[in-house]
């Protein structure tokens, strides 16, 4: 490496111009604090195109001369070195001039370079063309020795000598790996893992590239199908409109066609039947309703008898009530002239009074069930007379309103007949809050009918929906019931939904939701069980009809015993009430016998043929009456059979009215269909008729409907979607599979190549490893050097590197120092005194130096003592001296005169006096040898 010797600064700060010989080994630059030691220094710095030092610039120097340009020059060494190399080849003189040219252009300072061969003056330079620029520059001078390396060195801050020691051991390993090591090997490593790193990135490049490419050709793959689905399914929604709909109309219309004639047929063949049925039907009606008329007309002669037979019975009954009371009288009259006369009148009047009372309690009595009698009687004859329900004056108000505004109707309970009379009970309670339900004939009326309804506060259903009941179920309550007419569906499932059971025992196996009725009533629901309460009337049906007539004629016959029975009471009474009447006549008994004497011995004379009257008069009214309730049952039984046979020819009559009224309509849309299926299949293909291609499509789509469901779905799902509608998309696929194959087998080649490349960056790291340890080894044998020197042990061992990155990018250079026996410290422990770290710092320092193929050097050094104490300063002095570099020390006037002693020239430094407008020269102290 190079060293200055001379140096020439113009406009440099307060200095106008001079120059200064640094032919010297250790040159000491003294001055007082402010005097330009620092600023001498940063000329070097600028000249050598290193950094200033702090917070300063160049430009900072050169504004305070207050000059346009300002000039830095410096003449260096160009002696070969041991290779025959000269520094700044080539220039081949031993002498190379430096020049820095600093001028102000466009408003800001820039600097110029220049490295002329020989000593060239300021002004010779002003005339050269050989400026360079800064880069070319520090290149030049790399070139030369002064490495970016050494120029961070170089670079070190004032008092911060003892820096270089606090470097880590990894950036100390590059340090002198920059300073030492062969270019050629490390830019060899460099390029081999640059080249490697390319390569790596190239594939992952390619990678990438192939995995869009990928991307690329997968989504046009996906683009593809959705176009092939797209076309499959326009395909098929064009073969569902054009071919599969049209073969399936057609073959479910010839179905329906022979379907529909089927039912035409049987229909004819159901209305001929229907038309025998009607006239069987009209000839039994007939002959039950002649055998009804003649039972009538019988009825009526008996009642007219049985009504000569009760007159013959009462008169009868009063000319024996009348003898007997007249022999009573008789009786009474003869036990009255025996009693004695002087009885006690108080207690007789008394008895009288008792008795008459009681006499009126039993007439009261007698005219209540004669009154109840009479009432059941009328009741019971027009109950014979009536073949409805019993009527309610609310709803018979509101039917004949009804009736009025023209609404057909009828109540639930003319059209329920209950076929088993065990179960009447049972479906009494379940249609007991039903029994005034009112159907309408037309479903049209129900608005007026619910008008009407409104308006009159009519508490019972109004039900205009109306249907033909369903089969009963087994075992369920609808089984014992039969309905003449259409019913509401909700009353057939509600019949249908209750099973019959004998008792609750009986319902054990059923299943819980199941709900079941007993005879006696007691129901189950889904909200649990209860008695419903046997009703006390029937509702309806023949079978309560009956029932109500039979519990009249037991009211009746019940109230005629409790008159029997209490006649007898009541004559007692009366007689009794007589005979005390008699006994408070007194005497005058014999006089009353003897009057009617006569009388009553005819009354006893005709008593037993009056008798004998009354009884064949009871006897001919029973036997009436036998015959006529005999007549009446039969009469019952004649208009059931009546009413079945009506509802029978009824419901012929309903279903032929039903056969003609839809056989022509039906007719005509046969017709309709032939003439259609003719059309459809006119111009179709033979095998679009063919049963096992439509058996096939009828299989997938079920029927034309669903064909025409299939085909609406499609297209709802071919507008909903976004579809790839372009063929070209197929092409485009093909092209990208096959640049996926290329870009594949690329890849493949390139990872071969990423490969050999990791082969030859393996190889040139094991140079750059190989080269690396030498350099180490060196600078350890330049640093053992130095600590001989310095009277200090050095221990630098080679670190441990294996051929990989992560191990030589982990290699540090560990450095150990033993100062004055104390134990060796390491780098930046802690454990080194101030002046054992600049010890430290200047042994590494001067150690990157000592470079048998580039021998001497420049350090500049900022107050190298400004730690240490006398000894220590001649010690650190000896070891300047036992190098060989050039050293440029500043230091401050304050310190030991020891700092000079080593010295072979001290420029001294001066302060700018006030009002002067430059500072005076450096002076020049050079010691004789």
């Amino acid at each position: 490496m190079f060293h200055i010797k001379t140096l020439e600064l113009v406009h440099w700060d307060f200095w106008r111009r001079f120059s200064l010989p640094l032919d010297a080994q250790i040159i000491t630059i003294v001055g007082p604090n402010g005097s330009g030691k620092t600023t001498l220094l940063d000329a070097l710095r600028t000249l050598f195109a290193l950094r200033c030092s702090g917070k300063r610039d160049f430009r900072r120097y050169v504004r305070r001369a207050d000059r346009s340009f300002a000039w830095i020059r410096a003449i260096v060494a160009n002696v070969p070195g041991s290779t025959g190399r000269r520094p700044f080849f080539p220039c081949l003189s031993d002498e190379v001039t430096l020049a820095c040219r600093i001028r102000k252009a466009g408003g800001d300072w820039i600097r110029d370079y220049a490295i002329v061969d020989g000593n060239q003056d300021i002004e010779a330079l002003e005339a050269t063309s050989d400026w360079i620029g800064l880069r070319d520059y520090q290149n030049r001078l790399a070139w030369g020795g002064l490495t970016p390396a050494i120029t961070k060195v170089l670079a070190l801050e004032q008092g911060d000598t003892d820096k270089l020691c606090e470097y880590s051991p990894k950036a100390l390993l590059e340090l002198v790996f920059d300073v030492f090591g062969d270019k050629e090997v490390l830019d060899n490593y460099q390029a081999a893992r640059e080249e490697q790193k390319n390569a790596e990135r190239e594939l992952g490049e390619l990678g990438i590239d192939l995995d869009r490419l990928k991307t690329q050709a997968e989504e046009k793959k996906a683009e593809a199908n959705r176009f092939l689905e797209w076309k499959q399914l326009a395909d098929e929604v064009q073969a569902l409109e054009a071919e599969i709909v049209p073969r399936l109309e057609t073959a479910e219309l010839a179905h329906e066609i022979a379907a529909e004639r089927g039912e035409l047929l049987r229909l004819d063949r159901e209305r001929t039947e229907k038309q025998a049925e009607q006239r069987e039907a009209r000839a039994r009606l007939d002959k039950v309703r002649a055998e009804q008329d003649a039972a009538a007309a019988e009825r009526k002669r008996l009642k007219q008898h049985d009504g000569d037979a009760e007159q013959r019975h009462l008169a009868t009954h009063d000319r024996v009530r009348d003898l007997e009371k007249l022999l009573a009288e008789r009786d009474a009259l003869r036990a009255q002239l025996a009693a004695e006369h002087g009885a006690d009148a108080v207690a007789l009047d008394k008895e009288h009074e008792e008795a008459d009372a009681a006499l009126a309690r039993l007439r009261g009595k007698e005219r209540e069930l004669v009154a109840a009698f009479e009432e059941r009687t009328e009741t019971l004859r027009a109950e014979r007379n009536r073949n409805g329900p019993p009527g309610d004056a609310e709803v018979a108000r509101f039917r004949v309103k009804l009736s009025a505004e023209g609404i057909a109707h009828c109540s639930l309970a003319e059209i329920v007949e209950v076929t088993d009379p065990a179960w009447q009970a049972a479906l009494e309670a379940i249609l007991r809050t039903y029994r005034h339900l009112v159907l309408l004939e037309r479903e049209a009326d129900r608005h007026a009918a619910w008008a009407l309804g409104e308006r009159e506060r009519f508490r019972h259903f109004i039900v205009p929906e109306r249907e033909p009941a369903p089969p009963p179920r087994p075992m369920s309550l609808a089984e014992v019931v039969q309905f003449s007419a259409p019913v509401p569906r909700w009353l057939a499932d509600l019949l249908n939904r209750i099973r019959r059971v004998e008792d609750a025992g009986a319902a054990r196996d059923l299943p819980r939701e199941q709900e079941w009725i007993t005879r006696d009533g007691y129901h189950r629901e889904r909200r649990g069980a209860r008695h419903l309460g046997r009703p006390q009337e029937f509702y309806f049906g023949e079978l309560a009809r009956q029932s109500r007539i039979a519990a009249l004629q037991d009211e009746i016959g019940g109230l005629d015993r409790q008159l029997q029975a209490l006649r007898p009471k009541l004559d007692e009474a009366a007689a009794r009430v007589a005979s005390l009447r008699q006994r408070m006549l007194g005497l005058q008994s014999a006089q009353l016998l003897a009057a009617s004497a006569e009388r009553y011995a005819a009354a006893e004379a005709e008593l037993p043929q009056a008798r004998k009257a009354l009884t064949e008069a009871i006897a001919d009214r029973a036997e009436t009456r036998g015959a006529l309730d005999a007549l009446s049952e039969k009469l019952s039984g004649i208009q059931i059979e009546v009413d079945r046979r009506a509802r029978e020819q009824k419901a012929i009559d309903l279903r032929l009215a039903d056969i003609a009224r839809e056989h022509g309509p039906r007719r005509r849309a046969q017709a309709e269909r032939i003439l259609k299926l003719r059309r459809r299949r006119r111009g179709m293909p033979a095998h679009w008729l063919d049963t096992s291609e439509l058996a096939l499509l009828a299989e997938r789509y079920g029927d034309a409907r669903g064909a025409r469901l299939q085909a609406e779905r499609l297209r709802r799902h071919l507008g909903e979607g976004e579809w790839i509608t372009d063929p070209a998309v197929l092409v485009v696929r093909d092209r990208l599979a096959a640049d996926v194959t290329l870009r594949e087998r690329d890849y493949l080649d390139r990872q071969g190549y990423c490969t050999t490349a990791r082969i030859h960056t393996d190889a040139a790291r094991a140079a750059y490893i190989a080269k690396l340890r030498v350099t180490v080894r060196q600078y350890a044998r330049n640093l053992k050097a130095l600590g001989e020197l310095a009277n200090v042990g050095v221990d630098c061992p080679t670190p441990h590197l294996e051929n990989d990155d992560l191990s030589l990018a982990q290699a540090g250079l560990e450095v150990r120092f033993d100062f004055d026996r104390k134990g060796a410290v390491g780098l930046n422990d802690g454990e080194a005194s101030g002046g054992q770290q600049v010890m430290k710092s200047l042994i590494l320092l001067i150690g990157l130096l000592m470079d048998d193929a580039r021998p001497g050097g420049f350090v500049f050094i900022d107050e190298p003592f400004a730690h240490l104490d006398v000894a220590n300063i001649d010690r650190v002095g000896t070891f300047l001296r036992a190098t060989r570099a050039q050293y440029l020390i500043t230091t401050p006037v304050t310190h030991n005169a020891n700092v000079f002693a080593p010295a072979q020239l001290t420029l001294v430094t001066r302060k700018k006096q006030p009002g002067g407008d430059w500072a005076p020269p450096i002076g020049v102290l050079q010691r004789e040898v």
